[in-house]
């Protein structure tokens, strides 16, 4: 069995919709083996127990520095021996010893089609106002792999989402979310688990 932890910040509506394409069999052969918030009392940890997962806060706030913090996240997801490291909303940036540890696999989704719309300050909301902001007429949603850069890492998959007359930054992001991040994260997870892509030259190549 393919394992994953699972990174959160918040209401964890991707981790709802990987725990959904696990149950349903679309993502097959995979465990979630740990869902990781770095803040307590988040909806995201309660999706987790009601499926069942353990769920762990490890917080920035409970360390004496950084750097303390950083080994003991590695740690707890070096302790629960997964295969794959997917941030789904996970807004603390990644210890470089733990990008060393898991290259290649760690996965993020990202609320844009890369590299419009990323990088340094665009999460949340704030990707979808500048997307508005500057008047594009297709938005959408991007899985990478995680390297040392924000948002530099190898693509795995895009979808374009149409941007609508009138949209409000959250009605992009709802659309956003639906037609995209919740179909994109488990198809690139499950292509992951069964060893579907690989990277050559910074790029993704997917294997028949």
């Amino acid at each position: 069995m393919f394992r994953i932890a699972v990174m959160v910040s918040g209401g964890g509506t991707n981790l709802q919709a990987i725990i959904d394409r696990v149950a349903d069999n679309t993502i097959k052969d995979v465990e979630i083996a740990l869902v990781v918030s770095n803040n307590e009392g988040v909806y995201a940890l309660e999706r987790a127990k009601d499926a069942n997962i353990k769920g762990v806060v490890v917080s920035p706030k409970d360390y004496a520095n950084r750097d303390e913090f950083n080994k003991a996240l590695l740690k707890t997801v070096d302790d629960a021996k997964v295969d794959l490291i997917v941030l789904a909303g996970f807004l603390v940036v990644i210890p470089e010893a733990m990008i060393d540890a898991y290259q290649n696999r760690i996965i993020n989704i990202h609320p844009s089609l890369i590299p419009s719309f990323c990088g340094t300050g665009y999460y949340g909301l704030k990707v979808h106002e500048a997307a508005l902001a500057r008047g594009v007429k297709y938005s959408g949603a991007t899985v990478h792999f995680v390297d040392k850069g924000t948002d530099t890492g190898p693509i795995i998959l895009q979808k374009p989402v149409e941007v609508k007359e009138g949209d409000s930054p959250k009605e992009l992001q709802q659309r956003i979310m639906e037609e995209a991040e919740w179909k994109l994260l488990p198809q690139a997870i499950d292509m992951i688990a069964h060893n579907k892509i690989e990277v050559v030259d910074n790029k993704v190549v997917h294997k028949n």
